[in-house]
């Protein structure tokens, strides 16, 4: 009797180790080591009734659900690429399970069908028809002062090239702009560009968009913008620039020296008529000796083939032996004036260069440089015509 009780209960010890309980514990023994691999464990059992949720095997994972999907299908209607893509999930046949839209249940990239042109035509000529016998509705203005025409003083000055609006308004609370005559001394004034006269330190500002050049001319260069023979000529200096201009008055091809280039018409005609007197002032290398009366014998006038020729002034610039550097000023824009006059004095001229014409001035700019003439320097040329 000893003895089958001791086989019975290793037998039963030997159940609990790798039987059918698989606890570490089994019910059935008193503490072996069970194998939860084993079948009939019931481990998968026993997390389900836990409440804690079922963690799927690798084999049983999908690759084809969104964000809230069930294990039904995807829910949110990624498309194929995310079903099928990098991840190597399982590809659909194309137009099944394509997920559902945005806004609705239908498939994706469904819309509603185009309508027709006669359609579209239809509707517009029923608007039409309803508003035609109705008056236009005058909206109300949202900002004071939108009922007034013309444009702020500031922000004409400022397009004109005086710096900055706030610097502009400097410009008035120091009272230094003048409307028509009148100095401003309210900020806000609205003007009218095209027809108001505008001045800043009493010269005119150029309102539109014009523009003034100076090149320094070099000798060999024709005064004219465009050359049939296709020598170089004052347009090569400008080819860039989209707005045409045109060269105030001309220049001998050998004569170096300023020019003026612009595109305001008015301003160019005043400029180089005879009725406005605008001097130009030039340095002519001459070979003396010269009389001491050179100077009144040009201020007197010389006489011409088309007529008399008279110099405004007359000075020695410089003296080395033989070889001078005078200076003639005139107002007069006849071809070839001074060197014409030079030589009937018995002085032919070696090299000629224009200095100055009016206020502009060469300076220090380099032969064949074009530079932008300033604001003041404008102001003080329409000053020079009147305008």
């Amino acid at each position: 009797m000893r003895s089958s009780s001791g086989r019975n209960s290793s037998g039963n010890n030997g159940g609990s180790r790798g039987g059918n309980s698989g606890g570490r514990g089994g019910s059935g023994g008193s503490g072996g080591r069970g194998n939860y691999r084993g079948a009939g464990n019931k481990r998968d059992d026993r997390q389900g009734g836990s409440g804690r949720p079922k963690k799927p095997r690798p084999e049983e994972r999908r690759y084809d659900v969104g964000p809230g999907a069930t294990q039904d299908g995807p829910k949110s209607g990624r498309g194929g690429a995310a079903r099928g893509g990098a991840k190597g999930g399982p590809k659909r046949p194309q137009g099944q399970g394509q997920g559902q839209g945005r806004g609705g249940q239908g498939g994706r990239g469904r819309s509603a069908p185009a309508r027709s042109r006669e359609y579209e035509t239809r509707a517009e000529e029923r608007n039409r028809d309803r508003y035609a016998g109705k008056k236009d509705v005058k909206l109300p203005k949202t900002f004071p002062g939108a009922e007034q025409e013309g444009e702020r003083l500031q922000k004409v000055l400022a397009r004109a090239g005086y710096g900055s609006r706030r610097s502009c308004e400097e410009l008035i609370e120091q009272a230094r702009v003048e409307v028509n005559g009148e100095i401003v001394l309210e900020q806000g004034l609205r003007v009218e560009p095209e027809k108001d006269e505008i001045r800043v330190d009493g010269l005119t500002v150029a309102t539109q968009s014009y523009q003034f050049f100076s090149l320094n001319k070099p000798a060999g260069v024709v005064s004219t913008m465009e050359d049939p023979e296709g020598r170089q000529c004052l347009g090569d200096y400008v080819q860039n620039r989209e707005t045409r201009l045109f060269h105030v008055g001309r220049l001998d091809t050998e004569t170096e020296g300023v020019i003026l280039l612009t595109n305001h018409g008015e301003l160019a005609h005043r400029l180089t008529h005879p009725k406005y007197g605008v001097k130009k002032t030039y340095l002519a290398a001459i070979v003396g000796p010269i009389p001491r009366d050179l100077g009144k014998q040009l201020k007197d006038g010389i006489q011409l083939e088309d007529g008399y020729a008279r110099a405004d002034h007359f000075r020695v610039v410089e003296q080395t032996g033989k070889n001078y550097l005078v200076e003639v000023t005139l107002h007069e824009g006849r071809k070839h004036i001074v060197r014409r006059m030079l030589a009937e004095a018995g002085f032919p001229v070696e090299k000629l260069v224009r200095v100055s014409f009016g206020p502009i001035t060469l300076g220090d700019q380099k032969s064949g440089w074009l530079r932008r003439l300033s604001n003041t320097e404008v102001g003080m040329l329409m000053r020079e015509v009147d305008l």
